[in-house]
């Protein structure tokens, strides 16, 4: 969320940052913003000249009451003020309730290094690695490698539980096992993240820390029975998570962090849940664009001062599961019109899929700075007796599996059917071979 003082105090920046998104339909939000921003410090000054006043015909009211004197238009004027006060705290509460829904509403301000552009076409691919494999016969794609080989059942998830969702077997099911551990091993051994194993379901305050609520909610997949008669309206408005970025960031929700805490790492495997509306007829064959998945994401929190560091060693570290296991890939920096909503700045990852020719995008890492902290309210000290200032959070898919699992399928096959397996994986798979 932006800070108010932001708005305010620089509200082009804010214009320009909406201009740069390709988001001129919000521009009229700020405008409103302002305007009930201008209404609620006026109305606060007001309310408080009735409030000293109470106080000072409240001593009126004593002093008259000791003296023996009348009182009655005194009191009279205490309870016209008493009224006239709550009316305007009624007035602050829903321009206050109003501006918190615009503000919650505007996306972050991109950083001067994101490239100009309206949509993925215009996003700046800054890195290609590794050599994409070459056939002497045709490849075939995923869902095709999967059926013949008795690892992917899309016709029977789609029986159990709809369009969108997959059954793997077998050495299928053993692949997503061997990745999961594969990449928190590195992540945690390596670049010096704790596990984190989160629950997967969070209530709606923790979507509104992160920024899937109010935006996204619509692609969310919402709980609303709850535990029973005599659950509370908590227990009752529960979601799926989408990522474990909802969770592993709130975390430290309402928290005031030390300093020498920071930076905190974070990496956490989870099964993940997406309606992901309106996209249906996009990517829909195979696993490509599913409603539950399995990721492995990486979550950070620091200091301002170090957070775009933190962010390149995000991605390095994104970059290297990949690496660990040959895929070739390539890293995009998004431009502002293909921002994330959340973002300041954000790369995204993709890796090659040869039974398909095309990219597909595994892992996007982003820097969000102060705008899921100030959302969730979580703040550190910079030293023992300074004022709290919000952290920086960061995230990045450290990776995710079902377009990863599409990759080393279609990259790694063989001319007999068979895919090989790449030597990191093998200890954690148990074999060299998909057969």
């Amino acid at each position: 969320m932006l800070d108010l003082r932001t708005v305010r105090d620089n509200p082009e920046a804010v214009r320009n940052a909406l201009t740069r998104r390709h988001q001129t339909d919000l521009l009229g939000e700020v405008d409103r913003l302002l305007e009930l921003d201008l209404r609620w410090r006026e109305t606060t000054v007001r309310r408080d000249a009735l409030r000293n006043e109470q106080n000072t015909v409240s001593k009126e009211i004593g002093r008259l009451k000791r003296e023996k004197q009348d009182a009655t238009d005194v009191i009279a004027r205490m309870q016209q003020v008493a009224q006239e006060v709550r009316e305007l705290d009624d007035e602050l509460r829903d321009a206050r309730a109003q501006m918190d829904s615009i503000l919650l509403m505007l996306p972050n301000i991109p950083h001067e290094s994101v490239p100009e552009g309206k949509s993925e076409d215009d996003n700046v691919i800054v890195k290609h690695w590794g050599d994409r494999p070459e056939f002497d016969f045709e490849p075939k794609a995923h869902w095709d490698l999967g059926a013949d080989l008795g690892i992917l059942d899309i016709e029977r998830g789609g029986k159990i539980s709809g369009r969108g969702f997959a059954v793997y077997k077998g050495q299928g099911a053993k692949l997503q096992r061997a990745l999961i551990s594969f990449m928190l091993d590195i992540h945690t051994t390596e670049h010096g993240y704790t596990e984190i194993w989160p629950p997967a379901l969070v209530n709606r305050q923790s979507m509104i820390g992160t920024g899937q609520i109010p935006k996204f909610e619509d692609d969310m997949y919402r709980l609303d029975q709850g535990a029973g008669d005599d659950a509370d309206e908590e227990e009752r408005d529960l979601f799926l998570i989408p990522t474990a970025e909802v969770p592993v960031t709130n975390l430290h929700a309402e928290e005031i962090l030390d300093a020498d805490e920071l930076p905190i790492y974070y990496a956490a495997y989870t099964p993940c849940f997406r309606r992901e509306a309106g996209a249906a007829g996009r990517d829909t064959r195979g696993i490509q664009r599913v409603h539950q998945f399995d990721k492995v994401e990486m979550v950070k929190f620091t200091s301002a001062e170090t957070s775009y560091d933190e962010h390149e060693s995000l991605l390095a570290n994104a970059e290297a599961i990949i690496q660990r296991l040959g895929v070739p890939y390539r890293v995009s920096l998004m431009c502002a019109g293909d921002l994330d909503f959340k973002g300041a700045k954000q790369y995204d990852v993709e890796i090659w899929a040869a039974g398909q020719e095309r990219w597909l995008e595994v892992s996007s890492v982003s820097n969000f700075i102060e705008f899921q902290a100030r959302r969730a309210n979580i703040r550190y000290r910079p030293e023992a007796d300074a004022r709290p200032e919000f952290v920086h959070t960061l995230n990045g898919s450290g990776v995710a599996l079902p377009r990863l699992v599409i990759s080393l399928l279609e990259n790694n096959q063989e001319a007999d059917g068979t895919v090989h397996v790449p030597e990191a994986l093998r200890p954690y798979f148990g074999s060299d071979r998909i057969a």
